[in-house]
């Protein structure tokens, strides 16, 4: 007679498994998204000639200010949603109710919010007024970068869920300081795993 895997360890896989998922789609080589036979085959270039792009300065600008929103504004949402909320309403604590949904859920949540801050710091160059606002907060978003690991293992604690409040806060007072205001959008399931 075969036996069940407890759910515990079902759990664990998932977990380790959408960790490797994301964090090989966060270390991406930066590319426009094209695998590298694409690339290699010349369909890459084909795709890049295809989509339109910015042909003054004025509309490289608005496009950055653009995607400065849009990706700070999916950070922000994935952060408070599925790492401050939790984290306030104590399901991050050992024997909650739900923890381990809840620490799986703001695992994926802070790769995804670090991977889209970056992104959204990336876009803050193609805009002088943003780049200058948004310049000093590089080195808070570096400090995110081993929260998703910190929280999949559920050792985040009080300060780790302000770094993340802080950092989110300071982007969003740098983008309406420099006329690009933020707003949270919370992603899909979907656009967390991938």
């Amino acid at each position: 007679m075969p036996r069940s895997v407890p759910l515990r360890r079902l759990l664990v896989a998932l977990l380790l498994s959408c960790t490797v998922l994301v964090g090989g789609t966060a270390c991406g080589d930066g590319d426009t998204g094209t695998s590298s036979s694409a690339t290699a085959s010349g369909d890459a270039t084909a795709s890049r000639s295809t989509t339109a792009s910015p042909t003054t300065s004025a509309e490289a600008q608005k496009y950055a200010k653009a995607r400065f929103v849009a990706n700070a504004g999916l950070a922000a949402g994935a952060a408070y949603q599925w790492i401050v909320k939790p984290y306030r309403a104590g399901r991050f604590e050992k024997g909650a109710e739900g923890r381990t949904l809840a620490v799986v859920k703001a695992s994926l949540a802070g790769a995804f919010a670090y991977n889209r801050l970056k992104a959204a710091a990336d876009n803050a160059k193609g805009d002088p007024l943003l780049a200058k606002a948004v310049a000093p907060l590089t080195a808070g978003i570096e400090s995110l970068k081993g929260m998703a690991a910190k929280l999949a293992r559920g050792e985040a604690g009080a300060g780790d869920v302000g770094a993340f409040e802080s950092v989110i806060d300071s982007i969003k007072d740098a983008g309406q300081s420099a006329g690009a205001a933020v707003e949270d959008k919370v992603p899909s399931a979907s656009q967390l795993v991938g």
